[in-house]
């Protein structure tokens, strides 16, 4: 289930996720890539909606694209009392991208927001310093022949 169909399904459960601290993570193929693949990804949660406007103005996939629910992520919802149990059922399977494919989302969106910085006022810069860390991590991922998604986190 991709996040845009998350969101469209059940808009009541979306918007109870707004209202809670999320986090876009990033999922590396695998049990243990090898390498350190923890990235922040709590502002970039709270600024998706601006991310996907810039994306689609600097004609890149937005990053919400490469999102994949699993069926942990799916389980954390339904223990937060969010989300359908009949999604739990019917999950997919995951679905990969190439590293590639982001770096050149996460690269533009960097630039632009670096020679823009007031763009989303008091939140470019922690916005930056995550998509560098998403940079980083997906540098690393394409170094190892790996593919990755994002997924998200409530607490």
């Amino acid at each position: 289930m991709t996040f845009r169909e998350f969101r469209e399904s059940d808009t009541n459960s979306y918007t109870k996720l707004a209202l809670m601290a999320a986090s876009l993570y990033i999922v590396v193929e695998g049990e243990d890539p090898g390498f350190d693949i923890f990235v922040n990804g709590r502002s970039l949660a709270r600024n998706e909606e601006a991310l996907e406007r810039l994306a689609a103005a600097q004609s890149v996939t937005p990053l919400l694209e490469f999102f994949s629910a699993d069926e942990n992520s799916m389980a954390l919802l339904l223990e937060q009392g969010t989300g359908k149990p009949e999604w739990a059922r019917n999950l997919p399977q995951p679905q990969w991208y190439e590293p590639a494919e982001g770096l050149a989302t996460v690269c533009v969106l960097i630039d632009y927001l670096a020679v823009n910085p007031g763009i989303i006022g008091s939140e470019t810069l922690p916005v930056l310093s995550e998509l560098r860390e998403y940079e980083r991590v997906l540098r690393k991922t394409e170094e190892y022949g790996l593919r990755w998604h994002l997924a998200a986190s409530w607490r």
